[in-house]
């Protein structure tokens, strides 16, 4: 099985630490959404799984072995951290070109991944004239290249039109699904929730969060249903009488605490109220991680807009 296994592993820049005996695994078939503030360590992090920078103590393997250690590693391990690092005077084309000839690929794997990433039309212009966006989508087509079993990316929404946007989310859906290992860190909540089954969460270095993503916001946010019926007076009756904390909104609607939709709607059943409109709510990956992350932001601004309700 290939997973990152990551143990105990601390980096020391001078005085300050970075990565504070952080332990976590990655496992295949699933998107792993790898979140925290600015300076929590999500980079360093990753640096190190790469071998970019050498840990303080601790260790961090590639399905068992270093990343230094691995044969042919741009077939075992797709990378994306920087899209900017790619040679503006080459072409896409010859970028890539460059990569699968000094790793044994041929041509042809180059024109799949140039279609995958959808710059099979402008492979031959030279990279310092593309846009954010199309310097992302030549480094995840980079990151493809080999064919990896484990696929690490780093903001891979960053300057991403909305059909971008889809295309990755998919893309990354495609590949757990195939039973890679996918790492992705992200600012981006909304998105985050569109794609990631499970989340690391990290805080000043330190772990703060290894949770599935559905278990990750049930616990930070309490059971609450929104309901809408053609007699809500006699709704609010029965709420009181039952003993629910209830109130009415100003569009008519009822929202109930503490409680999930499969009570109210069997209770609503045995009075015979007709319901129109029935739905759990909970608190936004937003609004959890937020929550979770409060006094672990080291840059933070005075205030932070409240979020709202996602129903699910």
């Amino acid at each position: 099985m290939t997973s990152i296994d990551v143990h105990e592993l601390t980096k020391d820049y001078g005085a300050t630490r970075a990565v504070d005996h952080l332990t976590f695994s990655v496992r295949p078939g699933r998107v792993t959404g790898f979140l925290g503030p600015n300076g929590a360590g999500k980079s360093t992090t990753m640096r190190l799984v790469l071998g970019l920078d050498r840990p303080t103590g601790g260790t961090a393997t590639i399905g068992g072995q270093a990343y230094a250690a691995l044969d042919d590693p741009l077939r075992r391990v797709g990378v994306l951290l920087d899209p900017q690092a790619a040679h503006g005077s080459r072409t896409a084309r010859n970028h890539l070109l460059a990569l699968a000839t000094s790793n044994g690929m041929g041509r042809g794997r180059v024109e799949e991944v140039l279609e995958e990433a959808g710059l099979a039309k402008v492979g031959g212009r030279r990279i310092k004239a593309f846009s954010l966006g199309m310097r992302q989508r030549l480094g995840i087509a980079a990151a493809l290249l080999g064919d990896p079993e484990v696929v690490m990316l780093d903001e891979p929404s960053n300057g991403l039109d909305p059909e971008g946007i889809v295309w990755i989310r998919e893309l990354m859906k495609r590949l757990a699904r195939e039973g890679r290992t996918v790492l992705v860190s992200s600012h981006l909540m909304n998105e985050t929730s569109s794609f990631a089954d499970h989340l690391i969460v990290l805080g000043r270095g330190r772990l703060l969060i290894d949770l599935p993503m559905q278990e990750f916001l049930d616990s930070r946010s309490r059971p609450r249903v929104r309901m809408r019926t053609s007699e809500p007076s006699r709704l609010g009756e029965v709420l009181t009488r039952k003993g629910y904390r209830a109130a009415q909104g100003e569009d008519g609607r009822w929202t109930v605490e503490d409680v999930k939709a499969e009570e109210i709607g069997a209770m609503a059943a045995r009075e015979g109220i007709a319901v129109l409109e029935l739905i759990d709510e909970q608190a936004t990956l937003e609004q959890a991680y937020l929550d979770l992350t409060a006094d672990a932001a080291e840059f933070a601004s005075a205030a932070v807009p409240p979020t709202t309700r996602q129903e699910i």
